[in-house]
C-alpha cells in the first residue's frame, strides 16, 4: 500500500513549479511541505476565470488534477475537501470563458457519427462556425503551439491579450449539464488534459456531470481517429500535420480511465478504445528499443528520434494501470509494461543524485516546467500497484524541488 508520506512527496513535484513558498527551508515533513505549497499555489487562483494566473490553459487542467489527487488522498481533511470542491465548481463555469480557441473543432468539422456510434457532433454547440470571432477579437491574436527548433520543446503561444484580459464573453455554462465544446481548442492534447482533470474531479466528488463532461470531451476527440500512420491514432491538432506521443498517450489514458468509471453498459466501449489505441501506439515504434518514448513520428511514419520528454514517459503509466483494472490479466502484462517504461525513463533521465531532468533545462518554458511533475504523479501510482520500488526516485525528486524550486526573498527562480 502506498504510504501517505510518499503521496505527499509526490504532490510537491506538481504543486511547487510557478508558485512561491515561505522561507522555511528546514521544513522536512512531507505533509507540511504540501500544505505550504498548496497555500502558495492558491494565491494565484483567480475565481473570476477559474484558472491560475501566470500559467496557461491546458496547464490549468494539470493544476486542478493535482489538487484533486491531494483531496482524494486525504478525504478526512474537511478544509481541503471544501477547497477542492470549490475549485472544481468555479472552474467548471468560469474557465470556458478563457478557452483561447473556442469552437475551432466544430467550425472545421463535418457532422458525422462518433467513432463509438454514439451521437453526432458536427455543427456542435456553436452552429456553423459563427462562434469564436468575438472571442478572438477580445484576445487579439491566434492560439498556436510550436516546437523549439533547438530542443524540440513544445511551447504554447497565446493571443496577445489572453493573460491581461480577465475574461472574454463566455459560453452559457450549465453546471448540471456542461458542454464539451466549451473545452475544445483544436489541440487534442489540451482537450484530453481537461478530460482527465474532470475524471479526477469526479473521483473526489462523485459528481456525475464531471464524468459525463469527460466522456463527451473524449468522444469529440475520438471522432478524429485515423491518421496517415498505420490507419489509426490521433493527430496533435485539428491541422493534422503531426502525429505525436503525448496526444495519443492522453487518448489512451482517458479511455482507460473511463473504462473503470462509467456505468457497466459502456465499460466495454471504453476498454476497447483503450486496447485499440494502445495496440496502435505500440505498433508505431514511438516506444523505442531502450524502453523510452520519443516525441512522435516522421511524415513517413517512423520514430522521429526526438526528445524523450519526461511527461511522455509518465502519462502512459497511468493509462496502463487503469487498463489493468479494466482488463484483469493474471500475468499483469500492463503493469509489467508500465514498470519497463518507468525503469527505462529513470535510467535515461536521472542524474547521479536520482533527480530527473528534461533536455530544455535550465531554460524550460511555461509548458516544459510541468513535465517532470506529470511523470512523477504517474510514477507514484505505479509504486502503489507494481512490484518495483520507486520510492527512492520519488523522494529524491521531491526533496530536490523543495530545495531548489521555491521562490522567497533569498532564492527566487531557481531550478532543480
Amino acid at each position: 500500500m502506498l504510504s501517505k508520506s510518499l503521496l505527499w512527496s509526490s504532490f510537491l513535484l506538481a504543486l511547487i513549479p510557478n508558485t512561491f513558498a515561505q522561507s522555511d527551508s528546514n521544513v522536512t515533513n512531507p505533509t507540511q511541505r504540501v500544505t505550504l505549497a498548496l497555500d502558495a499555489l492558491q494565491s494565484w487562483y483567480n475565481p473570476n476565470t477559474g484558472l491560475w494566473e501566470t500559467t496557461g490553459w491546458w496547464n490549468g487542467a494539470n493544476v486542478m488534477t493535482v489538487i484533486g489527487n491531494f483531496a482524494n488522498a486525504d478525504p478526512e481533511n474537511n478544509t481541503l475537501q471544501t477547497l477542492a470542491r470549490n475549485v472544481f465548481a468555479t472552474t467548471l463555469v468560469k474557465a470556458p470563458g478563457k478557452n483561447p480557441n473556442p469552437g475551432i473543432e466544430d467550425r472545421g468539422a463535418e457532422e458525422k457519427p462518433s467513432s463509438t456510434g454514439w451521437g453526432h457532433w458536427g455543427q456542435g454547440r456553436w452552429g456553423k462556425g459563427n462562434w469564436g470571432q468575438g472571442r478572438w477579437g477580445a484576445w487579439g491574436g491566434e492560439y498556436k503551439k510550436y516546437k523549439d527548433p533547438n530542443t524540440g520543446e513544445p511551447h504554447t503561444s497565446y493571443p496577445t491579450n489572453w493573460y491581461t484580459v480577465s475574461i472574454a464573453p463566455a459560453a452559457v455554462v450549465n453546471s448540471s449539464a456542461p458542454n464539451a465544446s466549451d473545452w475544445l481548442d483544436g489541440y487534442y492534447d489540451d482537450d484530453l488534459w481537461w478530460a482527465l482533470a474532470w475524471i479526477n474531479a469526479y473521483d473526489v466528488t462523485f459528481n456525475t456531470p464531471y464524468l459525463k463532461l469527460a466522456e463527451d470531451i473524449f468522444l469529440a476527440v475520438a471522432r478524429t481517429w485515423g491518421t496517415y500512420c498505420f490507419e489509426g491514432g490521433i493527430y496533435w491538432s485539428h491541422e493534422k500535420n503531426y502525429v505525436n506521443a503525448i496526444a495519443n498517450e492522453l487518448f489512451f489514458s482517458t479511455a482507460a480511465h473511463l473504462a473503470t468509471r462509467v456505468e457497466f453498459q459502456k465499460q466495454a466501449v471504453y476498454r476497447e478504445w483503450a486496447e485499440k489505441s494502445l495496440e496502435w501506439f505500440l505498433q508505431t515504434g514511438m516506444l523505442n528499443q531502450k524502453g523510452t518514448i520519443n516525441d512522435g513520428l516522421t511524415k513517413d511514419c517512423k520514430n522521429n528520434g526526438q526528445t524523450t520528454w519526461s511527461y511522455n514517459q509518465g502519462v502512459i503509466l497511468g493509462g496502463l494501470l487503469e487498463l489493468q483494472k479494466a482488463s484483469p490479466d493474471p500475468k499483469n502484462q500492463y503493469i509489467a509494461l508500465a514498470s519497463h517504461i518507468a525503469n527505462a525513463a529513470l535510467i535515461e533521465l536521472s542524474d547521479q543524485q536520482g533527480v530527473i531532468h528534461d533536455e530544455c533545462e535550465p531554460n524550460c518554458g511555461a509548458d516544459g516546467t510541468q513535465f517532470k511533475g506529470i511523470f512523477m504523479r504517474n510514477l507514484v501510482e505505479l509504486q502503489g500497484a507494481g512490484k518495483d520500488d520507486f520510492r527512492k526516485a520519488i523522494n529524491a525528486n521531491a526533496d530536490s524541488i523543495w530545495k531548489n524550486d521555491r521562490e522567497d526573498e533569498k532564492a527566487a527562480n531557481t531550478r532543480c
